[in-house]
């Protein structure tokens, strides 16, 4: 959001000539307005779930439920109504449902305009099947593309894996069964049908996921899960209606695209409290004895937890560092594919494996530590007090002798 302060964004881009008195200032704080009080409103509706207004509990569950419809709803108005002057940046929506690679000529290899900037327009669009003979005379493409189709594979198996352990953790209280090699087939199935049409891969999207589920959740008002309404009819009314949106595409172009950044900043910001290095990253500003009670807190010194952190922090920064650079940004699914021999190989030099345990154990694992941690204190202390038994009774012995 905060980029479109900058000048050389690509919404700035070519509205100096077209329009004299285009300020990209004005644009930009608008857009950042937007945004942010996009995720503020939304937050803010949200509040009302657990809160005495209103005169019913139906009331504040709807306002809870379409908070981000709301907010959206809302300041779209307030772009339209208060600042139809001021310029946005708005969803790119095609005037058709068609294919958008648009062609130069009737055969359909070179992209309108880039590789025919004197052309005044386009002379039609590609067909909707893929032709995975035409390989435009560069016969070495496929082989070419073994490469980075395997870097893609690599993302898509994380994401979509990383997704399914999150959703599926024991905490959330889930009573139907896993499906994760099912899932996977049918995530290659749909991305295989998706490239012959030459639209982008299915994933799984974690961010989204975890907003379903605790849009489908009962919850305590300490955020613990009661129970979850394990149904599929939300997803296939919500894809259902994100398919008829294409019968409102002029709707669709009225939305400021910084108000929809407005609600991906609120699913980022809406699932950190549940991420336990969010958690551990606020220990740096908390004070120690008002640190969470967690197991890890409990039984490691606070400047290993600490140091764990710091590494996080640094493959994070590393990670990001490669996918913001465009000469390099390719290999990024091979950095997050490296995480994992990182966590396997380079992490245990500098931790036991207990504490590895726990701070990214699975539970059941942490359950079985602990049991055998107070079976272990209670041996030793019926040891203990065996010697000092023994001890006392020979003393005894000693007086009487």
């Amino acid at each position: 959001i905060l980029r479109f302060l900058d000048p050389d964004h690509k919404s700035h881009e070519g509205k100096k000539e077209e329009d004299p008195d285009y300020s990209y200032i004005s644009t930009g704080f608008l857009s950042v307005i937007l945004g942010i009080g996009t995720t503020w409103f939304i937050f803010f509706l949200r509040d009302f779930r657990h809160s005495s207004f209103f005169c019913n509990d139906g009331v504040r569950t709807s306002l809870h439920d379409f908070s981000v419809t709301l907010s959206v709803v809302a300041w779209t108005l307030v772009k339209e109504l208060i600042f139809p002057h001021v310029e946005t940046e708005g969803l790119k929506v095609p005037d058709e449902f068609e294919p958008t690679f648009a062609c130069c000529d009737s055969s359909c290899k070179t992209f309108f305009p880039d590789d025919c900037e004197d052309q005044a327009e386009a002379a039609g669009t590609r067909s909707w099947l893929v032709d995975f003979g035409d390989l435009n005379g560069k016969g070495w493409a496929p082989i070419a593309a073994a490469g980075p189709a395997i870097l893609a594979f690599a993302l898509c198996y994380l994401d979509n894996g990383i997704t399914w352990h999150l959703i599926c953790h024991k905490s959330h209280n889930l009573k139907h069964g896993e499906a994760y090699n099912y899932d996977l087939c049918l995530n290659g199935f749909f991305n295989f049908v998706n490239g012959a049409l030459g639209l982008p891969w299915l994933v799984a999207t974690t961010v989204p996921c975890i907003i379903h589920l605790n849009a489908l959740a009962e919850k305590d008002r300490d955020g613990n899960f009661l129970e979850v309404q394990e149904t599929r009819l939300t997803l296939f009314f919500s894809h259902l209606m994100v398919g008829l949106s294409i019968l409102v595409l002029n709707v669709l172009k009225l939305l400021p695209l910084p108000v929809l950044y407005g609600v991906f900043l609120f699913m980022g910001l809406s699932s950190l409290p549940n991420i336990q290095f969010w958690q551990r990253f606020l220990m740096f500003f908390q004070q120690p004895s008002k640190y969470n009670k967690t197991v890890y807190v409990e039984h490691m010194e606070k400047k290993r937890v600490h140091l764990y952190t710091v590494l996080q922090i640094c493959f994070f920064a590393l990670v990001f560092l490669v996918q913001n650079i465009k000469a390099v940004a390719i290999i990024f699914p091979l950095m997050t594919l490296l995480c994992i021999p990182a966590r396997l190989f380079f992490l245990p030099r500098f931790f036991e494996g207990w504490e590895l345990l726990l701070l990214d154990g699975e539970d059941e694992r942490i359950e079985e530590w602990m049991e055998a941690k107070e079976q272990s204190v209670r041996m030793y202390e019926e040891s203990k007090n065996l010697t000092n038994m023994e001890a006392s009774s020979d003393d005894d012995d000693d007086d009487s002798n």
